[in-house]
């Protein structure tokens, strides 16, 4: 079935008795018991289980191709389950252009707790070789990373994590599945901070693990977000899954409109550099290209010229774009990425980060040359 059709009906079902197509928001948190003590509807309470997660579940792993989705209250809550599901005194190679968030769980609560963590640059895989360690359980992946649209090829990390005995885990935020698939390219796990382009209107808090096989790995990670306390709310869940059907064709907009700002942005005089796969020149657009579909994604970050101070002018001097952090939604935004990192950040100091957003691509080019005027 294709990823369109799939979007629409996934996890979507017409209700018995009132015929309603749009489903109905369930908010109780419990759910009653049969005389003889059992559970006939399969449903005890509701941080174990709830009609609108069970359907917005359904729905991610259909779209992943996986076994089992996992749906959590954040993106960092779900990258927080897939290290918590190893064990103390195990390793995990992450990429070194790694989201903060999750680089702060791996440096910060994990280690104190028994996880070793080291960081390889995953332009190339021989790094990611090099960092395997023999307790290794766990490499990391961002593809496209956050904010310098790095890209690392899935299958042949994929290779050599499975060879040295641990599985691969691939942050697919940016791409979505509409654009990539990393279970389908050797992936054990599947992370996305569904606030963004699944959420998709900058108004839901989410985050979900998908998983190609659904044992023991699974199961723990499952028991992160039931006894950890990270479910999502019933009407989050049924938020994420309304977005869903739009999904394939909002991202595909958001790809072509970021394509047209990148290419306007590479011929600026005043921008230094422009990160974005879909160009010819991104030092890795030959993997991007044979690993992404449809699509290079709606996010790119460029370096302007005169230093911080020049890209802090720009973003203060934007009218269609907003000055705010997150991604995915409708509305263009714009950030100056290291300011928000904090000091030990390592990002350009000139770079701004941009979500492209559903805006006519015109009218954000005129918004970008306009305050470009340095």
């Amino acid at each position: 079935m294709n990823l369109e059709t799939l979007a629409v009906h996934s996890g979507r079902t017409v209700e018995p008795g009132t015929g309603a197509v749009t489903p109905s928001i369930v908010p109780s948190t419990t759910f009653e018991r049969a005389e003889d003590g059992s559970f006939p509807s399969g449903l005890i309470y509701s941080r174990n289980a709830n009609p609108n997660r069970n359907a917005l579940e359904q729905a991610l792993a259909a779209l992943e191709g996986g076994a089992v989705a996992i749906a959590f209250s954040s993106g960092n809550a779900a990258s927080s389950a897939v290290f918590g599901a190893l064990s103390p005194g195990d390793h995990v190679v992450a990429s070194s252009e790694t989201y903060h968030g999750t680089r702060a769980v791996l440096t910060g609560a994990l280690a104190r707790w028994g996880l070793h963590a080291d960081f390889a640059d995953m332009d190339d895989p021989a790094n990611v070789a090099a960092a395997m360690q023999p307790n290794t359980k766990l490499v990391w992946c961002e593809t496209p990373s956050n904010p310098r649209l790095r890209i690392a090829d899935i299958a042949a990390i994929a290779e050599i994590a499975h060879a040295r005995g641990a599985l691969l885990a691939c942050d697919n935020t940016f791409a979505t599945p509409v654009l990539q698939r990393p279970l389908a390219l050797g992936a054990d796990v599947v992370m996305h901070s569904t606030t963004k382009y699944i959420g998709g209107h900058s108004d839901v808090l989410g985050g979900c693990a998908v998983l190609r096989e659904d044992g023991e790995f699974a199961q723990r990670v499952r028991g992160y977000q039931v006894f950890g306390g990270a479910a999502p709310s019933p009407f989050d869940c049924w938020l994420l899954l309304r977005s869903i059907p739009t999904l394939p064709y909002r991202v595909r907009a958001h790809s072509q409109n970021a394509l047209q700002v990148a290419e306007f942005l590479t011929a600026h005089p005043h921008i230094e550099r422009v990160h974005y796969p879909g160009l010819a020149a991104h030092p890795n657009h030959a993997v991007a290209a044979r690993q992404m579909h449809d699509g290079f994604g709606g996010m790119l970050s460029f370096e302007v010229a005169g230093g911080e101070a020049g890209a802090m002018a720009v973003a203060a001097r934007v009218k269609v774009f907003t000055r705010a952090t997150s991604l995915g939604g409708v509305e263009s935004l714009i950030e100056h990425r290291a300011s928000v990192e904090g000091p030990n950040t390592a990002t350009p100091r000139n770079l701004l980060r941009a979500s492209i957003g559903l805006e006519h691509a015109d009218d954000l080019i005129e918004d970008l040359r306009q305050a470009l005027r340095l």
